[in-house]
């Protein structure tokens, strides 16, 4: 048995999987190891009465291969085996370790099936994954309700669409991602939550679940254009200055934008959002009024209307405004998600988006063990427009 092992290490052949020289070794270690416990089993007090009835045979997939393992037995059933108990005949502990951390890489049901069988020689259905994979659920439960710091120095909030089945039928539901950037300056995934559309009344009920968890207060909140948003913010967080995001307004307003003027129509909007100060966007904003207000009152209206959630930025030095001006850090983590999920047309159930979304998240943060560029300054600016507000200690 050993030479075999050894030859195949000279030949360069595998050691394990279809054909692996490991797999008889570990097929007669095991039986040796399963003969010997029950011969200890048997020669104890208890049971000197008892003895041997034949064997049980198995099929034991392990990551070296499959094979017919030959399992003891006695007669009054008390022999409990320990090197390969009763009931592990599916799946070795170690396969299901790559399992899980495939499917947390990104690899749909089908792939990780194919791979299993072609490395490891064992066949294992999609929804016997689907249920390995459900060892990640009570983790996420956990996750999703763990305990939050008290102060998050900015906020990012925004929705993206999914199909899930419901009842044989497809639903478009809206996932609310919550990312943080704390007061060290690194991003956090604070939770997301699943609604069937977007709106602000649910959104409420996010920003409780948030202070539940012992968030205490939120400097500045940066949000999409979703109306009563800012209300819905400020019922929770009084003292949250709402930022709405720039480009969500461009995208929205060039929407009711005849494409003639598309450009025409961009370049008076930059001169508004990239002003150098608030009183110089505003004397922009009202010669788009102007230029443009008799052909798209709609538009300039949506301006004037969320001018106040739109131009708070302007008070901050650069490195503030490029932060909080627009969602893009959480439209970042988006694409993150986006790539995990692309070949879903429609998932099965919300815990099977819960799984692949909460991967993607895990998959992201482990890129995230440093501050933020620019934070010692942009911490500094907020400590002085929020006096009182950030709990930080200098040694």
């Amino acid at each position: 048995m050993e030479s075999n092992v050894l030859s195949s290490i000279q030949e360069g052949r595998s050691l394990i999987g279809k054909g692996g020289a490991l797999t008889p070794l570990i097929k007669k270690l095991l039986e040796a190891s399963l003969e010997g416990e029950i011969e200890n089993h048997l020669s104890s007090e208890d049971e000197e009465n008892n003895r041997r009835n034949g064997r049980n045979s198995k099929t034991l997939n392990t990551s070296s291969g499959s094979f017919e393992l030959f399992t003891p037995r006695d007669r009054n059933g008390s022999f409990e085996p320990q090197a390969v108990k009763k009931r592990q005949t599916n799946l070795h502990p170690e396969l299901e370790k790559k399992i899980l951390s495939m499917f947390a890489s990104g690899m749909g049901y089908k792939n990780i099936s194919s791979h299993i069988e072609d490395f490891y020689d064992h066949k294992i259905s999609e929804a016997a994954i689907s249920n390995i994979t459900d060892r990640l659920l009570p983790i996420i439960n956990e996750w999703r309700s763990r305990p939050l710091q008290a102060v998050y120095p900015i906020v990012f909030m925004d929705g993206m669409f999914f199909k899930v089945k419901e009842d044989g039928h497809c639903v478009s539901k809206c996932m609310y991602n919550i990312l943080g950037i704390d007061q060290e300056g690194k991003k956090e995934v604070l939770g997301f939550y699943l609604a069937e559309s977007e709106g602000a009344n649910f959104w409420l009920g996010v920003l409780n679940d948030l202070k539940e968890r012992g968030v205490e207060d939120i400097l500045i909140a940066c949000v999409d254009g979703l109306k009563s948003f800012p209300t819905a913010i400020n019922s929770v967080f009084p003292n949250a200055e709402v930022q709405l995001c720039i480009v969500h307004q461009i995208r929205n307003s060039l929407k009711y934008v005849s494409s003639k003027d598309v450009k025409s129509f961009m370049s008076d909007l930059k001169k508004i959002y990239q002003a150098s100060n608030k009183e110089i966007a505003e004397n922009y904003l009202l010669e788009l009024d102007e230029k443009w207000g008799a052909k798209y009152p709609m538009v300039i209206k949506s301006w004037q209307n969320n001018w106040e959630n739109l131009s708070g930025y302007f008070k901050y030095s650069d490195p503030v405004r490029r932060l909080v001006y627009t969602t893009n850090p959480i439209e970042g983590l988006h694409r993150q998600i986006r790539k995990f999920t692309k070949t879903k047309g429609a998932f099965t159930s919300t815990n099977a988006l819960y799984k692949l979304v909460y991967c993607a998240i895990k998959k992201a943060e482990r890129n995230w063990t440093t501050a933020i560029p620019n934070w010692a300054l942009t911490i500094s600016q907020l400590d002085i427009f929020f006096p009182g507000r950030l709990k930080i200690e200098l040694n």
